[in-house]
Parts: structure tokens; C-alpha cells; sequence
């Protein structure tokens, strides 16, 4: 067998293993240089990170796989659905990532790390690394890169399998592999419904997303303080992230409605009510949502969330 053979048939096991453990996507490209490298400068330049500083500290790592894993060859990218059922009316609303309760950190990583095995048997002298948001890796880029999606206005990968709703994870490996063809094509056309869509005019243009004016930023994010009161009011009534932009997007018509039973909605998060949300002491809230995304934001920040949400309610 061929070099050429040897790694097309190691990409293919991976891409048939990966099914199995429940991958929507599985693609492979080359380690590059991201073609996102330099527009995420900018974007940082221009302030659009808002306080996520921790962006900034590690800029330079993300100019290259190198800056995670010395002499990475190949990325391989995993996209798995969770959507699944539709939003509640006059709930707390909470992005639909999050509704499951569980991790998707840990849930991608303990399936890309069985992968890794896979690789590891196959080419017994390579490194690998997985990375599930954990380390300065442009995600988004490489899984384009590797065949996934196109990047939308919204600037989220949007596959026309499964439209945007999907989680990404990466394994970076010395081994060099047989590498997709990129996705080269943009499927949004004219149409700019995310960006009608967005109350807080989030999107100075196309593809750029402006941090300081998003709901998900500001509910998710922002734990420092108050939130400004003229975005406040067009929150509407969500109390942690914002999905607005992928909901309006012609193609989620084709999003599966059967996730993964990983991210299957749990009812306090699908269906929660802002009273009981306020109603909460801080022990109830950690005993509650002890592992899920909203951990990580917290209480106060959450409290702070659902008042502002419950004034907009009140409001109309």
C-alpha cells in the first residue's frame, strides 16, 4: 500500500468510527494558517471583543495548530446536532445548546478521545490533542477547511445537511492524513435575515459580530456588572445566550429534529419560567444547574439576567 492509499484509508476509518460515535461531520484538512487569522486581528483591534480579554492574551497562539500542538499535520473536525425541540412562549429562554444540562465539553471530548485512540492504533508514532473550546484554536476555520460549511452572515457555520445548529471539536495530530476539499461555496446569497432580525443591531455588517451589542455575549459573558440600559430593553425575555439569528436562518429548515440523546432538553431548562428562576436562592441554584452551562455564568449574573427579562416581560 501506497503512502497516498495508506493515509486515505486511515481518514476513512476515522470518518466511519466517527459516525459510530455519533458524528454528523467528520472532515480533515491540513495544518495552516487559518484564513480567519488576520481578520480575527482586526476584529480585536476594533474592540469587537468586548471584554474577553483572554482572546487578546492568546492572539498569537491562533495563528497556527503549532501553538497547541508542536508539529501538528492534520486538523480533524467532528460536528454533532443538538437541536431538537422547539422553544417555549413565555419562558426564561436559554440558548438551545444549553438546554441539555450536560457539558458538550465533556461529551465531545470523550468521544474525539476515543477517535484518538483509533489514530493512535493506526499510526502508532503520532501526538494527538483534542480541543473542545479549550485551547486557541479557530474552530470555525478548519472545519470549513475540512468540507463542514460555509461561514453565514450570522458568522456561523452553516452546514446544508444540518444548518448551524451543530457543536465542533477538533483532534490536532502529527499524523498527516488524507485532506477534504474546503468548502468553497456561499449558500447565503441575498438574503440577510440574520442581521434583519438582530434587536440590538449586533451586526455592523455582514459577517462581523459586534460583542458589545450581543445578547449572548451580554448574558453569557458579561458578569462584571450592570448591562447598559438601552440594549437591556431588546433582550426580550433571554436569560442566557441568544439564538435569534440561527431561528430566522432559511437553512435550520433543514436542521434534524432528532439530536444526539446527549442534548436531549432537560424541562428546567427548556421550559423554565422567570419567576422560578428569580425565585431561587444561591444554594438552589447551584444544586440545579451544578454541570450545566449556566454554572459557569452564575448566579448573580443569571439574576441579573432574568430581572432585566422580567422587565422587558412586564413591558411589552
Amino acid at each position: 500500500m501506497t503512502d497516498e492509499q495508506d493515509t486515505r484509508s486511515t481518514a476513512n476509518m476515522l470518518k466511519q468510527r466517527g459516525k459510530e460515535l455519533g458524528f454528523h461531520h467528520l472532515g480533515i484538512a491540513a495544518a495552516v494558517t487559518p484564513p480567519g487569522f488576520h481578520p480575527l486581528l482586526d476584529w480585536i483591534s476594533r474592540g469587537f471583543a468586548a471584554d474577553m480579554t483572554w482572546i487578546h492574551r492568546r492572539r498569537d497562539a491562533y495563528e497556527h495548530p503549532d501553538g497547541v500542538l508542536p508539529e501538528t499535520r492534520s486538523v480533524i473536525v467532528g460536528a454533532i446536532n443538538y437541536h431538537n425541540q422547539s422553544p417555549l412562549p413565555d419562558t426564561a429562554r436559554i440558548a438551545r445548546y444549553a438546554w441539555s444540562g450536560h457539558d458538550y465539553h465533556c461529551v465531545l471530548r470523550d468521544r474525539l478521545r476515543e477517535l484518538a485512540g483509533q489514530l493512535q492504533t493506526a499510526v502508532p508514532n503520532s501526538r494527538s490533542r483534542v480541543v473542545v473550546d479549550t485551547a486557541p484554536l479557530l474552530e470555525r476555520d478548519f472545519a470549513r477547511l475540512a468540507g463542514v460549511g460555509w461561514f453565514g452572515k450570522n458568522t456561523m457555520l452553516i452546514s446544508r445537511e444540518i444548518g448551524s445548529w451543530f457543536f465542533l471539536g477538533a483532534i490536532l495530530t502529527t499524523a498527516r492524513l488524507a485532506y477534504d476539499e474546503p468548502y468553497a461555496e456561499d449558500y447565503c446569497g441575498t438574503c440577510t435575515r440574520c442581521i434583519d432580525a438582530c434587536p440590538t443591531d449586533a451586526f455592523p455588517e455582514p459577517y462581523l459580530l459586534d460583542s458589545n451589542r450581543c445578547i449572548s455575549y451580554h448574558t453569557i459573558e458579561n458578569r462584571s456588572g450592570e448591562i447598559p440600559q438601552d440594549l437591556a430593553a431588546d433582550f426580550g425575555n433571554w436569560i442566557f445566550g441568544c439564538d435569534i439569528c440561527q431561528e430566522v436562518c432559511p437553512w435550520n429548515r433543514f436542521a434534524p429534529k432528532d439530536s444526539d440523546p446527549a442534548f436531549h432538553p432537560r424541562s428546567d431548562l427548556h421550559s423554565a419560567t422567570l419567576q422560578s428562576i428569580l425565585d431561587l436562592t444561591e444554594d438552589e441554584f447551584q444544586e440545579r444547574f451544578q454541570g450545566t452551562p449556566l454554572e459557569r455564568t452564575g448566579f448573580t449574573a443569571i439574576q441579573r439576567n432574568a430581572r432585566i427579562a422580567m422587565q422587558n416581560m412586564e413591558n411589552g
